[in-house]
């Protein structure tokens, strides 16, 4: 799902909110000509001088330290079922025919369907500026994390990075052995780790049982939409959020997973809502969907909740180069950003 510890992320093409819901597969995405790793690090590089915390800049620099996958090809049906290279080679050749093979590339790899990894730079940002210095030995929570990119970053800085997610495609594109456990940095030495779960959080025992508790920072981005739980228009439930338990229940999940004093920040990124006459867009209602009185009963501290953040988000956006190519968006009428910030007692 659109997509994300003590952080739990989630997110969804680049440059193209609206795309990225209805993404019909992976697609890859660069602000300029560059590719991959190299227009990840070139957006690195375009959007540091617009972070001003340690957390945020260190975020940025390890994009330095992504390395390329192992070469590897994953296949699709026509119903976009996703099944890896040995699946495949298992399969009678009668049954091989109908599906489509997929090359990994460092795009599909690092940016899935959702876009760059780098545009969790902007809660990353706030929660540096709200006192939190380094991703050192800590436990983060992607939810929804969409992609391995953001689970590796923090890796790389020394968390112990769980994510997790729903999209069918992902346990597919990150099954080799490589893409979990230890991280190890430039020098080689183990930084951190990365474990990628596939399930409902916190509904599926299982899950919950291996993303473990203690988190220092929950981090949802662009998964825990308003729009995905509570659409004022009726709408295809494939395009909405299934948490697998009540709100209620999430909440609490999300508070009882915290260590004291950790956070949960849940940030998102919309277009503008479609007119009367248009279909309805739900991810454009990028508004907290949890009551305020709810997450305090639960016993969060609540910091912030829905503070726009759309100025900061379209600086970002021109950095990457939202605005410029084949698909340039019109960051002053469809792009906004609110973010609820909420601190574990």
């Amino acid at each position: 799902m659109n997509k994300g510890t003590h952080i739990v992320v989630a997110a969804l093409t680049l440059g193209q909110i609206n795309a990225l819901a209805l993404a019909d597969g992976p697609q890859t995405s660069a602000p300029t000509e560059l590719s991959g790793l190299a227009a990840i690090r070139a957006e690195a590089r375009a959007a540091v001088k617009l972070v001003q915390t340690e957390l945020a800049r260190s975020f940025l620099a390890a994009a330095d330290d992504l390395s390329p996958p192992t070469p590897r090809t994953i296949y699709r049906d026509q119903k976009r079922k996703y099944i890896t290279a040995a699946q495949f080679a298992a399969l009678p050749a009668g049954e091989q025919k109908d599906l489509s093979p997929i090359e990994v590339t460092e795009d599909l790899y690092y940016t899935t369907k959702y876009g760059t990894p780098l545009a969790y730079v902007r809660p990353l940002e706030i929660l540096g500026r709200e006192g939190v210095k380094s991703f050192a030995r800590t436990r983060t929570l992607d939810f929804g994390y969409g992609g391995i990119g953001p689970p590796r970053l923090f890796a790389l800085l020394g968390a112990d990075a769980v994510g997790v997610d729903v999209d069918p495609l992902l346990p597919v594109l990150y099954s080799q052995s490589e893409d979990q456990g230890p991280v190890r940095d430039r020098d080689g030495k183990i930084a951190g780790r990365v474990t990628l779960l596939h399930g409902h959080w916190p509904g599926d025992e299982k899950v919950r049982k291996a993303a473990g508790n203690g988190f220092d920072l929950i981090l949802s981005k662009n998964t825990l939409k308003n729009g995905y739980l509570h659409p004022e228009r009726p709408v295809d439930k494939r395009m909405l959020v299934d948490l697998g338990v009540s709100e209620e229940e999430f909440v609490k999940a999300l508070f009882d997973s915290l260590r004291p004093g950790g956070h949960v920040m849940i940030y998102n990124i919309s277009p503008a809502p479609a007119p009367p006459d248009k279909p309805y867009i739900p991810w454009a209602d990028g508004r907290c969907p949890f009551p305020r009185k709810m997450l305090e009963a639960a016993g969060f501290r609540v910091l912030k909740f829905d503070e726009d953040d759309s100025k900061a988000v379209r600086e970002m956006a021109r950095a990457f180069g939202w605005d410029t190519g084949e698909h340039p968006m019109d960051l002053e009428n469809d792009l906004f950003a609110h973010y609820t910030l909420l601190l574990g007692k």
